[in-house]
């Protein structure tokens, strides 16, 4: 989805959905609108767009909705992951308890 602004609310659920909400100046916008059916290039990984014309155009995206949306996964993907970092962190951390007991 391209615009020139989404509802945080709305953008946040899409991100978790797995849809990319794009903004993109006004201009870029009307030019969009105006070459309907044209062929526009988006590259999440460089978080650009390239126009029929060539125009290329940088989108913000935070780094964690990024990593979901190239890695495929959602939240709990992304925590299970990290799941061989999460068991080191705890058995270290259960030891270190049970030396203070």
């Amino acid at each position: 989805m391209i615009s020139t602004s989404f509802a945080d609310i709305f953008k946040q659920n899409s991100l978790k959905n797995g849809l990319l909400p794009i903004v993109v100046p006004a201009a870029i916008h009307a030019k969009l609108v105006s070459s309907s059916g044209a062929t526009v290039k988006v590259d999440l990984a460089t978080q650009s767009i390239t126009l029929a014309d060539g125009t290329e155009v940088e989108f913000p995206i935070d780094a964690f909705s990024k990593h979901c949306l190239l890695e495929g996964v959602d939240e709990l993907g992304y925590i299970l992951q990290q799941e061989d970092a999460i068991r080191a962190y705890e058995s270290r951390r259960v030891g270190s308890v049970n030396t203070l007991a």
